[in-house]
């Protein structure tokens, strides 16, 4: 059965676009389901299809060339990912994982053309995307090679709740499952610093983590640390 055009009209990537240009899109995609911890695609593979993400939350993983991995960063619902073919590149860059249970719209490479070409507004907002993300790339690269360990910590951390982060009577929440390892491969650190600093900041009141969540209990005061600046 056709797509409805309600899974997308609204999205960011398809602000601008009339409801007969939403159906032009939907024609070649389909709709998939995966379950958490589940891969997407892996990296280094050859990029067939770009995707856009219905429900759920993925982690994209890089591997360096000694083995570590990386988390690069996480998608969120409504955002396109997988868009090799927008970089021309070949293979995709990392691995994208189900980080819950997810649904995602899928398109052929082969489409991506004339999509572009017809819609212009789509093509245009998946250039912005990837502008975004190479802008906040950057800003990673900065924090790494200027801030001490637990300023990227808290600001990986603000950036999450920020982006997926879902009020609670306690705070704001990580609106999906993450563990300290997980932040441990987000900010270049290890397990005992994440493990020492979440410790730390549960005294201080500013974080409650469990398992696999956190909560940001204090935000200022979180931001604080984050900005290096002493607390009160």
């Amino acid at each position: 059965m056709p797509l409805d055009r309600s899974l997308i009209s609204g999205l960011p990537a398809f602000a601008g676009l009339a409801a007969g240009d939403l159906d032009g899109i939907l024609a070649a995609a389909r709709s998939s389901r995966f379950a958490k911890d589940s891969e997407i695609f892996a990296q280094a593979t050859e990029a067939e299809s770009f995707f856009l993400l219905l429900s759920g939350h993925i982690r994209v993983v890089r591997t360096t060339p000694d083995g570590e991995q990386v988390i690069a960063r996480y998608i969120n619902e409504g955002e396109l990912f997988g868009i090799a073919v927008a970089m021309g590149q070949k293979n995709y860059p990392a691995t994208a994982v189900a980080a819950v249970d997810c649904v995602v719209l899928c398109w052929p490479n082969a489409a991506w053309p004339g999509l572009q070409s017809q819609f212009p507004a789509f093509g245009a907002n998946a250039y912005q995307t990837i502008g975004s993300r190479l802008q906040d790339t950057q800003a990673r690269v900065v924090e790494m090679s200027t801030q001490q360990v637990e300023q990227r910590i808290a600001s990986a951390v603000l950036r999450l709740i920020q982006q997926s982060g879902r009020k609670t009577e306690g705070g704001v929440e990580i609106d999906f499952p993450i563990t300290r390892q997980d932040i441990a491969e987000m900010t270049g650190s290890t397990l005992h610093t994440v493990s020492r600093l979440m410790s730390a900041w549960e005294e201080e009141g500013i974080v409650r983590s469990g398992r696999q969540k956190v909560t940001v209990t204090n935000p200022h005061a979180l931001m604080l640390v984050a900005e290096n600046r002493r607390r009160k």
